[in-house]
């Protein structure tokens, strides 16, 4: 069982930040990381309500919640050609629900559907080409199972690292609790809830999520 090695009256923002990275008991209610929660927060909600918007907009917007600095590229005085300067860059549908944004990070032309939530107090990776069906839940978040530790508000929490790899498909409302590493080319049946590493190409399912199928690699053609 994890144990409380910090004195929350005399806190350390800096190594409690650091603490919460490593994976470690720390407290979210520091006044740093809820000031970052209510940023994300706030970009999420002009994310999400931003309404018809073109897709240089809505890059620009997801770039707030994550907190990316990355410049846009020069506008493209054809809309289509301008469009497509941003092919690679995440496609997200609102209404999404981050903590942070600053730990997740995102490969190439990734696909996440409505009311996905993401807990990154641990850095949250997906992979490139990756496609994430309605309702997805990430969480890389937890609270100590000592009720007197966990102490509500006033308690210390914890999480733990999840990586999604390339080429997956996460089926609708499938949840992933933390520490979780899922390889490349993987399936995740809906409604799954994934509670272990899962190795490359295969297909899983269930509560907890088992191995349902091994798959051959597609030949290059």
């Amino acid at each position: 069982m994890p144990q409380l090695e910090i004195d929350p009256s005399n806190l350390d923002l800096s190594e409690n930040r650091a603490r919460s990275l490593r994976g470690e008991l720390y407290y979210a209610f520091a006044p740093d990381l809820t000031a970052d929660r209510l940023r994300c927060k706030h970009a999420c909600n002009r994310y999400n309500n931003a309404g018809e918007i073109s897709r240089r907009r809505q890059v620009e917007l997801w770039r707030d919640v994550i907190s990316d600095p990355t410049a846009l590229p020069p506008v493209k005085e054809d809309a289509a050609a301008d469009e497509a300067q941003f092919d690679d860059d995440p496609w997200i549908e609102g209404p999404v629900r981050i903590d942070y944004g600053t730990n997740v990070k995102m490969g190439k032309n990734v696909y996440i559907n409505f009311n996905c939530t993401i807990l990154d107090t641990c850095l949250v990776t997906i992979g490139s080409r990756t496609l994430l069906a309605a309702n997805v839940s990430i969480y890389a978040a937890t609270h100590p199972l000592d009720p007197v530790l966990r102490n509500g508000t006033s308690g210390p929490e914890l999480g733990k690292a999840i990586t999604i790899g390339d080429d997956c498909f996460i089926g609708g409302s499938v949840v992933i609790l933390p520490g979780v590493k899922i390889g490349n080319g993987i399936t995740v049946g809906a409604g799954s809830v994934v509670t272990k590493d899962v190795p490359d190409l295969c297909v899983v399912a269930g509560n907890p999520a088992r191995i349902m199928k091994r798959l051959d690699p597609v030949s290059e053609k």
